[in-house]
């Protein structure tokens, strides 16, 4: 049997102010938000119909982990993790927001999203046999599906609007959006935080073939917002077994992404009914990528 889990939230007495693909955002001052992490799951930028069990708890406990672990290398936006520690006004709802939100504070979020590869996958592979390039930067010739790059790369892109497809860009467009001095700062920011985490998800037997971060500004003041280096933004692949040549195993939602190709979804709305056993092979890749990362499991 599937565990329950929450697809949707209404909080009575909070004002909605955005429904993402993954997270319900409440107003709660001028000033901080309260986020909430469901266990709705997208892929190929479309929300599919049945949630995952537990998602929403792992990706919001594994974001608290990596950004205390980076905290010397990027403020954060978080306000207050525990509900314990909430405004008074959200103690009725404690038990549904327990594990799975946290209180932030309001930013200008950058209206790009900083991707950092680190191997040769997804869209970076079918531009690289295209073109020889990713994203525009050059690559040396012959290199095989999964391999690992010279370098990290930072390939930006637009941040699309729900139910759109990002579109990938290059720096310098990145800068004529943002400003080129902030746009090398993110860029700066992202590698730094890419290569203290791989290193360190490596020797926990996991490889982040790449990942998205987002930034947000308070009074010119740069803050990583968001998720971070979760399963749903990021490629994450065991290393045991790693092979270049093809495509990985994975413990992130590559596993959905591939069973919707098998089924032959033309990646526009709706998605279709997932089975019940992708639902739990999915929570399981999550939940085992999480014990791996931290040592622990996550409070469910």
């Amino acid at each position: 049997m599937i565990a329950r889990s929450l697809a949707k939230t209404e909080l009575p007495g909070l004002a909605l102010a955005a429904r993402g693909k993954v997270r319900d955002i409440y107003e709660l001052s001028s000033d901080s938000l309260l986020i909430v992490t469901t266990d709705r799951i997208s892929a190929f930028d479309v929300i599919l119909p049945d949630p995952i069990p537990h998602k929403g708890k792992v990706l919001n406990q594994i974001t608290l982990f990596w950004m205390a672990m980076m905290s010397d290398l990027a403020a954060n936006h978080i306000l207050a993790a525990d509900v314990e520690d909430f405004p008074a006004r959200l103690k009725p709802h404690a038990e549904l927001l327990r594990g799975r939100s946290v209180v932030v504070r309001r930013t200008a979020p950058l209206p790009v999203e900083c991707i950092v590869r680190g191997y040769l996958s997804g869209s970076g592979w079918k531009d690289y046999r295209e073109t020889g390039r990713v994203c525009g930067h050059e690559l040396p010739a012959g290199l095989e599906e999964s391999a690992a790059l010279p370098e990290p790369l930072f390939t930006p892109s637009t941040k699309a609007e729900l139910g759109r497809h990002d579109q990938n860009i290059s720096l310098d467009e990145a800068g004529r959006i943002i400003g080129p001095r902030l746009s090398g700062r993110v860029r700066d920011v992202s590698l730094a935080i890419y290569e203290r985490a791989a290193k360190y998800a490596l020797e926990r037997g996991i490889i982040i073939a790449d990942t998205k971060f987002e930034f947000g500004l308070i009074n010119n003041s740069l803050l990583l917002i968001d998720e971070v280096l979760t399963p749903d933004s990021s490629r994450f692949w065991p290393r045991d077994g790693y092979r270049p040549g093809r495509g990985q195993p994975s413990f992130d939602k590559q596993y959905v992404r591939d069973w919707l190709e098998s089924v032959g979804f033309d990646k526009n709305p709706p998605a279709p009914h997932m089975p019940s056993e992708v639902a739990r092979e999915t929570s399981r890749k999550y939940i085992e990528a999480f014990r791996l990362l931290t040592g622990f499991d996550p409070v469910l």
